[in-house]
């Protein structure tokens, strides 16, 4: 029977999204096939469907999604009854329950639904489901103890009616209450209770949601500063002394459009990060004039001007009434709900008691969902010394956000503050260093002047060569500053990497650097080495390039069987490339008798099981490798760039491998998600058992 977890509530305002968003995620993590429920619904396409259908490359059919509309219930209901209605919504899904392994329900919302006793609707809908509740109460603007009694009175109505009730969520509390709650709930129930605090960016309209529920027009701004979060609004009638004292961080400035003083001041503020604000709000339907303008685009360049026809008192009006929706518009909300979520949520026990059994083969998704848990599982900091780089601030802004590690930039701290604000970027407590100006240059120097004495490096010349981004970088990773390091996206691989070969070195028992490229297929993830590093090892070297490879699969949770690539398989082929192959296996048997490995193999007997059948009977690697070692870089970088391009892989790498301490690269093209992707596996290479300097 497939398994079904039903999300509800008991009232409108629970923000009950951040928990349907998170209890997604924890069910991605362990099945490939999850398929999502709305019994009822007031409008098609469903805002968190979208979400969940772009977040989460669902395949699903939107028309299988909804029962039916909240205006057919309630006419069915009253012209047939409450069993006729379940009836029909039962049929609906199971139409969805036979296609997949999980499904997501997502309980009615309270809202004008003209529907009698709609917290025992959802529990007979759960019941006859099969599902487990997960029911939702919400505490904003209520006292600890009114929140404390709604959750226990919620508990007893789910469970009097017969619901298996998983856990219980208390959201929206204020932040000062949550761990007196946690504390009381955790004795008064009979299941897990989660309190998660209100968290304002969540309720916080962005400046594009205010343009459309206004009806504004937008005079200034690009897309990224209409993603801001407006967490304040500041009214703009005093001087322009008066005013800037009143800039709070995230504000809308609302003021009317003939107050170019007042716009012009708000900018340059953003500009200077005292404060930096979401934006400026034009009534009156006035605009400055175009020289105005032009100075404002140049001073604040994608902040937001925005312009509507009323006053300012019918605009407050709106304005105060809006409240910021988690959507597929809006995905930095969606990574803070997430990050709220897995700091107060105990995941792990959750997804014990909803007792969904892990799907056989790792999509590229549950392996990225998998990064990041076991990143967070022992926090680490990573050192990015690209901090000016707008990839790196927007990987910044997502790691934060899910609270995967610790994180330190290098650069001109003014400069990066200033780009993240310009990004709307949320740094948190993010450690900002100017290697030039960094008090530590000195110690640096010193430090790698001892490191290359050989070769005749002086301190005055490693002064300057510490200023380097990523050689400062590297000197935080060898002297425990830092964890890690991950560079490359406007830096050469040479850049990257050459500090840590004169600086960290290589393992005691790792003859070179190696790297492996994870590449996320559609229904497995392969370890392919070596695809950046050495262009033609030699067969004692390519010898350590599958140890290795074998060690860093196992790391990430990849059963690592080997394939030793070549273009012949067993014994049919002869020659020096061949030999070399051979050689190499050879070698790792001896060493590493405990190593599943076969070699030389052809790619398609080590990975299709109909070839290895006629090619290598019996074999216990063959067709089914998940270590990949190509002869050479030329093989190596062709083959993963053909196999990301044609078969629509995701590539995550290079990952170097064979350093004392845990330094990687990064393609100069660089997606968001790569970046992130990257820092969470050298958070997770920093987190085994660390040699000694």
């Amino acid at each position: 029977m497939t398994r079904s977890v039903y999300v509800t509530g008991i009232d409108r305002g629970d923000g009950r999204q951040v928990v349907e968003l998170g209890v997604m995620e924890l069910l991605t993590r362990q099945v490939d096939r999850v398929g999502v429920f709305r019994p009822l619904v007031h409008h098609r396409p469903d805002r968190l469907f979208d979400l969940l259908r772009s977040r989460y490359r669902l395949t699903q059919d939107p028309s299988t999604v909804y029962g039916m509309d909240y205006h057919e219930a309630s006419a069915l209901q009253a012209e047939q009854g409450t069993d006729e209605l379940v009836s029909r919504l039962v049929d609906r899904f199971h139409t969805v329950a036979r296609d997949y392994e999980v499904v997501l329900v997502l309980g009615t919302d309270f809202a004008a639904t003209q529907l009698p006793d709609e917290l025992a609707l959802n529990a007979r809908l759960a019941n006859e489901f099969g599902a487990s509740v997960i029911p939702v109460v919400g505490g904003k603007g209520q006292p600890a103890e009114s929140v404390r009694a709604e959750a226990r009175n919620a508990f007893r109505a789910y469970d009097g009616l017969g619901c298996d009730v998983l856990a219980m969520v208390v959201n929206r509390v204020a932040g000062e209450d949550r761990e007196t709650i946690a504390e009381r709930l955790a004795t008064r129930l009979p299941v897990p209770c989660y309190v998660l605090p209100d968290e304002p960016a969540l309720a916080a309209p962005t400046v594009a949601q205010i343009t459309h529920a206004l009806g504004a027009s937008v005079v200034l701004g690009d897309d990224s500063g209409l993603a801001r979060d407006a967490l304040d609004f500041v009214f703009g009638g005093a001087m322009l002394p008066n005013l800037l004292k009143a800039l709070t961080p995230g504000c809308l400035v609302v003021t009317p459009g003939d107050r170019a003083d007042v716009v012009v001041g708000a900018l340059a503020a953003h500009s200077a990060g005292t404060p930096p604000i979401a934006g400026v709000l034009l009534t009156l339907n006035e605009r400055p004039g175009e020289e105005i303008l032009t100075l404002a685009a140049r001073l604040a360049p994608g902040t937001p001007v925005i312009s509507v026809a009323g006053n300012s008192f019918p605009t407050a009006a709106e304005l105060f009434a809006l409240e910021g929706k988690l959507s597929a518009a809006t995905p930095r909300k969606a990574e803070t709900a997430l990050g709220l979520f897995e700091r107060h949520v105990d995941t792990a026990d959750l997804l014990k008691r909803i007792s969904v059994a892990r799907s056989g083969r790792v999509t590229p998704m549950m392996f990225e969902h998998e990064l990041l848990e076991q990143a967070r599982a022992d926090r680490r900091r990573v050192v990015l010394p690209e901090g000016t780089e707008e990839r790196v601030l927007w990987a910044a802004d997502v790691l934060v956000r899910r609270d995967v590690c610790d994180l330190t930039l290098l650069g001109d701290v003014e400069a990066i503050r200033k780009k993240a604000s310009d990004l709307s970027v949320n740094l948190g407590d993010t450690q900002l260093i100017d290697p030039q100006t960094s008090e530590l240059r000195d110690a640096f120097a010193e430090k790698y002047a001892a490191l290359r004495a050989h070769k005749g490096v002086t301190v005055e010349l490693a002064y300057d060569v510490v200023s380097d981004v990523n050689y400062f970088g590297t000197l935080m990773v060898q002297e425990g500053l830092a964890d890690g390091m991950v560079s490359g996206s406007v830096h050469s691989t040479a850049a990257t990497i050459r500090p840590a070969f004169e600086i960290i070195k290589t393992k005691p028992d790792a003859s070179i650097v190696s790297s492996v490229f994870f590449m996320l297929l559609a229904d497995k993830v392969l370890v392919y080495g070596d695809c950046a590093v050495n262009p033609d090892p030699d067969a004692e070297q390519l010898a350590d390039i599958a140890v290795q490879s074998a060690a860093t699969a196992a790391r990430f949770g990849v059963d690592p069987r080997i394939a030793m690539l070549s273009y012949s398989t067993g014994t049919s082929g002869s020659g020096a490339d061949v030999d070399k192959v051979r050689e190499a296996t050879k070698l790792v048997r001896e060493a590493h008798p405990e190593l599943r490995i076969e070699g030389p193999i052809q790619y398609d007997a080590a990975v299709e099981p109909s070839v290895a059948a006629t090619k290598l009977p019996g074999s216990e690697v063959a067709g089914q490798a998940t270590v990949l070692v190509f002869p050479d870089l030329n093989t190596g970088n062709n083959t993963y760039k053909a196999v990301q391009r044609s078969a629509g892989a995701v590539a995550v790498g290079p990952v170097l491998q064979g350093l004392r301490k845990p330094v990687n690269d990064l393609s100069r093209g660089a997606l968001v998600s790569d970046i992130v992707n990257t820092v969470a596996i050298t958070a997770i290479q920093s987190q085994a058992q660390e040699l000694p300097a």
